[in-house]
């Protein structure tokens, strides 16, 4: 199976999908999500899951990121409508970093249909501590305005405001790693839980921020399986070992039963 490029997204399409996941990466690295997640996505598409990963380029007007991710993921469900041969299928998000906020957004925003919202390691910085280098570049660039005038749109605290009047999405899961200093699930955690304490979950797994973009390394040992192998398939299983407990949560919270009785690959 491969991926393949519709209207600006990256789809992966398994044979007989039970649900599709709607998949948005972190910024900076969310212009290709299917190499910079491709492990994680991946093993989601081989259970059954259609993927679709849609690209997107971080700016400071989050509200308009969101807008043009709906619109290129509903050129992507125009496609599987007309073109793939199965049933209308239910939609999940999955989001990390600054991509749950974008997820929040366009469900807050917009009127559309999910089955409910996974988001790892939820981002919601003010731009002055989420750009690296900013106050710098504002102090050499007087042009570019005041650094107060520097922020994301909506800001965070708006971004809060617009989850807790508009977010109807019931069920949710929020992955949090515990190694990762950036992370703001509690505060999006409780302004969920005022709203969907029965569905609303939360995970803490093993880990760091950069959990989700574990890349396998295609190590090949040699005829003779030296000391050198060795350390290389240790450094293979370093790269991938948190990974796998978030597989796990992932497909479990997805489909309880499935997940129980399918077996790992």
């Amino acid at each position: 199976m491969e991926w393949r490029e519709v209207s600006g997204n990256w789809l992966w399409i398994p044979p007989q999908p039970t649900a599709i996941i709607h998949f948005l990466g972190g910024a900076f690295v969310a212009a290709a999500p299917n190499l910079t997640y491709k492990l994680l996505l991946e093993a989601l598409g081989r259970r059954g899951y259609l993927i679709v990963a849609t690209p997107f380029i971080n700016t400071f007007d989050h509200r308009a990121i969101a807008q043009e991710v709906l619109t290129t993921f509903d050129q992507a469900l125009y496609y599987i409508d007309n073109r793939v041969t199965f049933k209308r299928l239910p939609i999940y998000g999955l989001g990390h970093s600054m991509g749950c906020k974008v997820h929040l957004l366009i469900n807050s925003l917009y009127d559309v249909d999910r089955q409910g919202n996974i988001l790892m390691a939820f981002n919601n910085y003010s731009a002055r501590r989420s750009v690296p280098f900013l106050e710098q570049v504002m102090a050499f660039s007087p042009q570019l305005g005041a650094m107060n005038t520097m922020e994301f749109t909506p800001s965070p605290e708006e971004t809060f405001d617009l989850i807790d009047h508009y977010y109807p999405v019931e069920r949710n899961l929020l992955i949090k790693f515990r190694k990762d200093d950036i992370d703001q699930t509690r505060p999006l955690h409780d302004v969920l839980m005022r709203h969907f304490p029965d569905l609303t979950s939360v995970q803490i797994l093993p880990g760091t921020h950069t959990t989700p973009m574990a890349q396998d390394i295609p190590w090949q040992p040699g005829t003779n399986f030296s000391p050198f192998d060795a350390i290389g398939q240790f450094v293979k299983q370093e790269f991938t070992r948190d990974l796998r407990p978030l597989e796990d949560v992932i497909l479990m919270w997805l489909n309880p039963l499935r997940a129980m009785r399918s077996p790992r690959r």
